[in-house]
């Protein structure tokens, strides 16, 4: 099992990038950190290109840490793709559009701000954002997003 946040990280991309390979499009993946886009795609068929944004977890739970930059993150051909690892075996994933996750982690940050902590307290405000999934649902290997 991978222990390393950048060998999960790592993991992701290439999964992702080979199931994009197989499912016809051209695949770049950067050499080196860019901020919005950790994978580049052409469609072979009608030359559409989109930038994808790769996040991995080995946990359990289907919950991906994203930073307040992701809020801003609105584009048509900006997608996400959460990777759930599954102990290397059959990763699952769950590819969304970006607008989509910058709304919803906007609006789960602000009401997580609203209320209360374990013990009455206010939250204090920070730049990490949860982007949480349940296992079966509208976006999981949902690949014709990217037409």
């Amino acid at each position: 099992m991978l222990k390393s946040s950048i060998s999960i990280g790592n993991s992701g991309e290439y999964f992702v990038a080979g199931e994009l390979e197989r499912r016809g499009f051209t695949v770049a993946v950067p050499m080196s950190n860019t901020p919005a886009f950790d994978i580049l795609i052409i469609r072979r068929d009608n030359n559409h290109q989109y930038a994808l944004q790769v996040k991995t977890t080995s946990a359990r739970k289907l919950s991906w840490s994203l930073n307040v930059k992701n809020e801003s993150l609105r584009d048509e051909n900006v997608f996400y793709v959460f990777v759930h690892l599954n102990n290397l075996e059959n990763p699952d994933y769950y590819i969304v559009p970006s607008y989509i996750v910058a709304e919803t982690i906007t609006n789960d940050h602000k009401k997580w701000l609203e209320t209360p902590g374990r013990k009455g307290q206010k939250h204090n405000d920070n730049k990490m954002r949860k982007f949480n999934l349940e296992v079966d649902n509208e976006y999981k290997d949902n690949w014709d997003l990217l037409k």
